[in-house]
């Protein structure tokens, strides 16, 4: 019999366009979890959590802080240790897959997000409870509703989905407001 899965919506921001070089500076996660309902699933978003990391690398993208507007003076000043922050994530996801559920990592451009915590996870010698791979939403909207990648984008999965909505301008870029958005769009592609 197969695992029950709880999705992890993961949404992080960075210094840069690769770890290693860059710094993973924010992680926000929102649990969403399976529920039976008669002979139906339906998903619900659960705990959620969010994370700002001190930078330990020296690349430092001008382009990038105006997207996420988390400036490295504030992060060095606030962030927390990022080894303590990903065995915060790793412990979070683990109290709640504590009945053998697998933990599935999902983000919108998963690529981007998983490669950033996964060598994070690894660099600071903490195990990654996700795996080797990652949900994509971009890639299971494209492949439910027949789109072209480039039209997966947020603002044209916002018509397809009016029960979507979309967070205000000044919050996007925001890791737990962008997993709230990502969670709400993974329950729409599951649920309907």
């Amino acid at each position: 019999m197969a695992r029950e899965i709880i999705y992890f919506s993961i949404d992080v921001e960075a210094s840069g366009p690769v770890p290693g070089l860059y710094n993973l500076i924010s992680i926000g996660v929102v649990a969403v979890h399976p529920e039976r309902q008669g002979g139906d699933v339906r998903h619900r978003k659960g705990a959620e959590k969010y994370w700002e990391l001190k930078p330990i690398y020296h690349g430092w993208d001008p382009e990038a802080e105006k997207v996420h507007r988390l400036s490295r003076e504030h992060l060095e000043k606030n962030g927390l240790p990022p080894r303590q922050v990903m065995l915060e994530l790793r412990d979070f996801t683990r109290d709640i897959c504590r009945n053998g559920e697998r933990p599935v990592f999902v983000g919108h451009n998963a690529p981007f997000d998983w490669m950033h915590v996964n060598y994070y996870f690894h660099a600071l010698d903490v195990d990654n409870p996700y795996g080797y791979n990652a949900m994509d939403t971009k890639a299971y909207a494209g492949g439910k509703h027949q789109l072209l990648w480039t039209d997966t984008n947020k603002e044209n999965l916002l018509e397809i989905y009016p029960n979507l909505v979309a967070p205000p301008e000044e919050l996007v870029h925001n890791a737990l407001v962008d997993a709230r958005f990502q969670a709400e769009l993974l329950i729409s592609l599951l649920d309907m």
